[in-house]
């Protein structure tokens, strides 16, 4: 088991992702902006979070809000200045945070000069910085690969009379890795961030750094993959194929240990984002243990299924695969491109408050990192963006069968009666959903029985329990819907007893016998498990949760 020491601070670390558009307006634009999240970090300290992870916030277009980067070294001035930026640094270090950054690696906006200067010519510097290639004979674009935004991932370019490629956006060309000089200058990009003493990066998309350098066709999907947990949405097209060679090519691994090279050399992180269809044995490559990331991002518990058996699956594909890289996962129920858990989970039943917390402490329960996303921790549920607010260009393609990414995008509610939710003066760039209001930060800091108030008090729990944040996992077999892992200290003589957790994830209650008796562990929020005198049977109300060590 590792240790806690401040090196490995990320190992069962809880980051809480900050979405700055969202979060706080501090100059009555209607954009959230860093100012803003300076004066809001007390809220993440008192929660109990050991970081931040601050969605982008660099010079760009905002085709895709930021994903798309025009100057990887400048903020852009919709969310304030560097000198803004060094301040929040200041601000997060004094409160004891650590700052996680997102870093795009694998594309650029179309605005980037590396790209103004690629399209001009055939012949110049930065010609082959991004991918681009001749057309069929046809004039048909040169493969079939797909844009997880729809549609061909090739956008025609009449200077060069090429074709260049972008996985998302026609907005966002990929970089070329296999050229030499666009990995040193992305290092670069890196080290600039490093040097003004940022603890980690997250970076995007890392698995769409490399393409096939010949260019072959991906093959079509199998039904049990279009079936099985997926990057994008049934009616989007790209689940319709095998993704062998646009994305996770084996030579991004020697990339990225270099990028672990530069960020050992500045004691910084690296969190990972990996999409893919078969995400594990990727993950595991890409933390396998020392080389290359710390951790990555997982995405299986962002679908829409959730029952017991779907959570251990995804769990176990997890665990089995680390385990044999000695690498380190990173789970989270929510974040900036899915609704929000509240809803997604809710299987159609409507707000329920001990469903909010249960999710909340099967988050931090399980083995690995966790990411909170803004406003889970008040039980937020998903907002209604009516088409004609929509601002997510991905929504406005697949409307009405995906509404887009907006509804969990929209402001942080910071006071029940104040002007927008307390988020900003202006008119904000999305509305705030009347159905937040009531949830406002300052309603449940005065509710000792609140969302909020659980949270704090499950974080602080948890960061008492080193078997929580490093501790080994396993499942018990357990009846649907109740779910029951074990987090434990391995090989460790005389270590902390087992602990186990037992959820509920139903809204029936559920009596069960367990294997072998337990006693209840107190000093946590989370109610709704009750054991018999024995130790031997365990009763759990709807949405129960229940912590115990084995009765010795």
């Amino acid at each position: 088991m590792h240790g806690n020491d401040d090196t490995n601070w990320w190992r069962g670390a809880v980051i809480y992702q900050i979405y700055p558009r969202s979060f706080m307006d501090s100059n009555g634009d209607g954009i959230g902006d860093l100012p803003g999240i300076t004066a809001r970090l007390d809220h993440v300290a008192q929660l109990g979070a050991d970081a931040v992870w601050i969605s982008p916030f660099f010079r760009s277009p905002m085709k895709d809000f930021g994903y798309d980067v025009a100057d990887y070294r400048d903020v852009d001035p919709i969310f304030g200045t560097l000198a803004d930026f060094d301040a929040l640094l200041a601000r997060a270090h004094a409160l004891g945070l650590k700052v996680i950054i997102d870093q795009v690696l694998s594309h650029t906006s179309d605005q980037h000069a590396w790209f103004a200067q690629s399209r001009s010519s055939r012949d110049n510097a930065r010609a082959d910085w991004y991918v681009w290639a001749d057309p069929r004979p046809d004039g048909t674009p040169p493969n079939n690969w797909l844009s997880v935004f729809g549609g061909s991932a090739w956008q025609w370019d009449a200077r060069r009379r090429q074709y260049y490629l972008h996985s998302f956006l026609a907005e966002q060309p990929d970089l070329n890795f296999h050229c030499p000089a666009v990995q040193d200058a992305l290092l670069a990009e890196v080290r600039f961030w490093c040097e003004r003493g940022v603890d980690g990066f997250r970076f995007d998309a890392c698995n769409h750094q490399f393409h096939d350098a010949q260019l072959r066709d991906n093959p079509p999907a199998a039904q049990a993959d279009i079936d099985g947990v997926s990057t994008v949405r049934a009616e989007n097209p790209y689940a319709m194929q095998r993704h062998l060679h646009d994305k996770s090519q084996p030579e991004n691994l020697a990339f990225l240990e270099r990028v672990r090279a530069l960020l050992d050399a500045h004691g910084a992180v690296a969190l990972g984002e990996v999409g893919d269809e078969n995400a594990p044995p990727i993950m595991a490559r890409y933390t396998e243990a020392g080389r290359r990331l710390h951790m990555a991002y997982s995405f299986s518990l962002l679908t829409s299924e959730h029952s017991a058996r779907h959570l251990r699956a995804q769990v176990q594909a997890l665990e089995d695969a680390l385990t044999l890289t000695g690498g380190w996962g990173c789970w989270a129920v929510s974040n900036h491109d899915v609704p929000r858990v509240a809803t997604r989970w809710s299987a159609g039943r409507g707000p329920d408050a001990a469903r909010d917390r249960l999710w909340l402490a099967l988050l931090v329960s399980l083995r690995g990192s966790a990411s909170l996303y803004q406003g889970e921790e008040l039980g937020l549920p998903e907002a209604d963006v009516p088409f004609e607010r929509l601002q997510d260009p991905y929504g406005r393609a697949f409307w009405p069968e995906f509404k887009g990414r907006d509804g969990c995008r929209t402001p942080m509610p910071w006071h029940t009666d104040g002007v927008h939710g307390g988020f900003s003066t202006g008119a904000p760039w999305l509305p705030v959903d009347a159905a937040h209001l009531p949830l406002a930060v300052d309603r449940q800091s005065a509710d000792a029985r609140s969302m909020l108030a659980y949270s704090r008090a499950l974080l602080h729990w948890r960061r008492s329990q080193p078997l929580l944040r490093t501790g080994a996992q396993r499942f018990v077999d357990a009846p649907e819907p109740v779910l029951h892992l074990v987090r434990s200290a391995g090989t460790v003589p005389a270590a902390d007893p087992d602990l186990h957790a037992l959820f509920n994830l139903s809204p029936e209650p559920q009596t069960l016998a367990l294997p072998a008796p337990l006693r209840a562990v107190g000093g946590h929020p989370c109610t709704g498990g009750r054991l018999d005198d024995t130790g031997y049977s365990l009763h759990l109300e709807p949405y129960g949760v229940f912590y115990g060590t084995p009765l010795s």
